[in-house]
């Protein structure tokens, strides 16, 4: 794996260790619940739970035959720690704000109240791991005690991380007795590829045609998108968060909807596709493409001469130099892309590229996260976003969130979330978030406030050598790395 996927605070799930940015089951520790291959939520600890009819307690019942790597039983107590020490720890990357407190009301049972309905928690909790309180210190990432299919039997930091089968482990015996992780570049991995030193070596889509004796190119389906926010505002706007961090807002291009509209239509997302990534992706409509909550009401067919059409009908005229204008705005703006990452800066060019083919200029700026941050509310921004859980949706359009970089409000789209939160069953739930997209009259969708132009889900690339089978694989989230370990204990040599 990429050294990024090393966790920073070591194997902690109270900072980052399976709920991080990309996410993944933690495997050191259990979970509350998880997902099945349908992303369903299914139990792991938790044998049963209940949601209260207001939406803002949830009571979970455990299994009673869990015990730590130690010996020490697990408890409810132990579940109630984790979640408040989460809650309360700065730096955290679970998002459990939305949690008042969490207590065990005995050794079996554990009661979570929230300060409103959100039932995507359930999302965060299958990756959430469970640390035991009496074993919870400040060396707990470099040395963790857990109750999961797997013990960290040594750590190594910047090189490796060994894991061997949990001998304690309640559930079914794991397939593979020892799993060594090793962190390294992508040329390091393809060279100990072709040394025949690792089982398995991620490649980015520029070096997927190699070929490496013994090995087999395998993808994997992901929900791993790109794509673009495009602000709804005019510029000269401020946008707060965290109470005094003010940011720049809008874009004078942007806010005009036949413009959004004009960019859906214009992208061809196939040829973005073949000619960036090597054909080893597929189109992207939403950042929930495939997921139960997505829907089909966001994909678009490439039109460019509707596109063009639209573009004259609202004014934007084409000049002499090939850049529409209008009342003095011309049709230009700015692109940021991640330095440090060459696909994106591909695929930023390629972007550019069909947006000169209806008049629109697109001028492409390569920077640090640092400075990118500091214009995601005025400038377009090559994003990464992809997730198991609904929230991801729910974070980047719901109208207070500090992750609506499109600086969309709407009243009808707040709506629907929040009754998607407060619904006791989940999937009671997806039809709501559907409509946030779409309700056939407005939404964010192509055909309506267009407030994002998505562009390809990236397939995750590994070499895997022959003889070794991989799991059947549930989506890959944004992020390459541990999610394809999510099921090593389940992997086996043929």
């Amino acid at each position: 794996m990429t050294h990024e996927s090393e966790p920073a605070q070591g194997f902690n799930p109270v900072y980052a260790w399976g709920c991080g940015e990309h996410v993944h089951e933690p495997l050191i520790q259990s979970t509350l619940v998880t997902t099945d291959a349908d992303m369903q939520i299914v139990g792991d600890l938790a044998a049963e739970w209940i949601c209260s009819d207001d939406g803002l307690t949830w009571t979970f019942t455990l299994r009673d035959d869990v015990v730590f790597s130690d010996g020490e039983p697990l408890s409810a107590a132990d579940v109630a720690f984790t979640i408040n020490t989460v809650r309360s720890t700065a730096g955290s990357q679970a998002d459990l704000s939305m949690v008042e407190d969490a207590a065990a009301l005995n050794d079996a049972t554990v009661e979570v109240k929230l300060t409103k309905p959100f039932n995507v928690l359930l999302y965060t909790l299958a990756v959430l791991g469970i640390v035991p309180e009496h074993a919870y210190d400040d060396d707990y990432g470099a040395h963790p005690v857990g109750s999961g299919r797997y013990v960290l039997a040594q750590w190594d930091q910047g090189q490796q991380a060994i894991f061997e089968a949990n001998p304690r482990y309640y559930g079914e015996k794991p397939k593979m007795d020892r799993v060594v992780v090793v962190f390294m570049d992508e040329d390091a991995a393809l060279a100990a590829a072709r040394a025949g030193e690792v089982d398995v070596a991620y490649v980015n889509a520029p070096n997927a045609g190699q070929q490496i004796p013994g090995y087999v190119l395998t993808s994997y389906q992901t929900v791993d998108s790109r794509g673009i926010a495009l602000p709804t505002v005019p510029a000269g706007k401020t946008r707060t968060i965290e109470g005094d961090m003010a940011y720049e807002a809008g874009n004078d291009v942007t806010c005009d909807e036949a413009v959004r509209k004009a960019i859906n239509l214009a992208v061809d997302r196939q040829a973005l596709i073949e000619n960036v990534l090597g054909g080893y992706g597929k189109p992207a409509y939403s950042v929930c493409d495939g997921m139960p909550w997505g829907t089909d009401d966001m994909q678009v067919t490439t039109d460019a001469d509707a596109a063009r059409a639209l573009l004259d009908e609202a004014g934007w005229r084409l000049g002499d130099d090939g850049v529409r204008e209008k009342d003095g705005t011309r049709a230009e703006m700015v692109l940021w892309y991640a330095s440090s990452d060459s696909a994106r800066q591909a695929l930023a060019n390629e972007f550019a590229n069909q947006m000169a083919e209806i008049g629109i200029e697109v001028r492409l700026s390569g920077a640090s996260w640092d400075e990118i941050y500091t214009r995601q509310y005025a400038d377009l921004v090559m994003w990464g976003w992809g997730a198991n859980s609904p929230n991801e949706l729910y974070s980047l359009t719901y109208s207070s969130s500090t992750s609506n970089y499109a600086c969309y409000k709407s009243d009808v789209l707040d709506a629907y979330e929040d009754q998607a939160l407060a619904e006791g069953e989940l999937e009671a739930s997806y039809a709501l978030w559907k409509k946030a997209q779409w309700d056939g009259e407005e939404g964010i969708a192509p055909q309506g406030a267009a407030t994002w132009v998505w562009l390809a889900n990236v397939d995750h690339l590994y070499f895997v050598r022959e003889g070794l089978a991989v799991a059947e694989q549930k989506p890959h989230p944004h992020g390459h790395g541990w999610s394809l370990a999510n099921n090593v204990d389940r992997w086996s040599w043929e």
